[in-house]
């Protein structure tokens, strides 16, 4: 099965992971979407917005805030790799993402992004501002984009 890189909008990327993804629900915005398709359709999506974190938002990073497939063969490798090369593009200069320590990370490797090691996770719950977690809130695994041929500092 052969994938292409194909658009795809907000809406169309959120039906397929409100169907597809393990464990997270769909985002209410992004910067843009990637889809991973061939002439059967859609395999996998990529959706990449600001990062969650107030603290690594300094407008030269994006995150992907979801990548989910449907088990095509290197579908997600494909997906993070067309996801940094549109964020350079675009003029950012750092890609991040974050995994749970369950998950393997062959994906991102395939595609040359390196784990930068463990973060906190936890509960986005305050008592000034309440809220009920939908997701996993154990630690997660950071990850970065290939960083050759991207001037790293502003």
């Amino acid at each position: 099965m052969s994938l292409r890189i194909t658009p795809i909008t907000l809406a169309e990327a959120n039906a397929f992971i409100s169907i597809t993804h393990r464990h997270h629900k769909t985002v209410p915005g992004h910067k843009f979407a990637i889809a991973a398709s061939n002439k059967c359709g859609v395999h996998g999506v990529v959706i990449v917005g600001r990062p969650v974190s107030r603290f690594l938002d300094d407008g030269w990073t994006l995150e992907v805030n979801r990548c989910c497939t449907d088990g095509a063969r290197n579908a997600c490798s494909i997906l993070y790799g067309a996801a940094w090369r549109a964020a350079k593009a675009l003029g950012y200069r750092k890609l991040i993402t974050y995994t749970l320590p369950s998950e393997g990370g062959a994906s991102l490797r395939g595609a040359g992004w390196s784990l930068i090691g463990k973060r906190g996770g936890g509960t986005w719950n305050r008592e000034s501002r309440p809220r009920v977690d939908t997701h996993p809130t154990g630690q997660k695994l950071l990850w970065q984009a290939p960083m050759n041929n991207v001037e790293a500092t502003r």
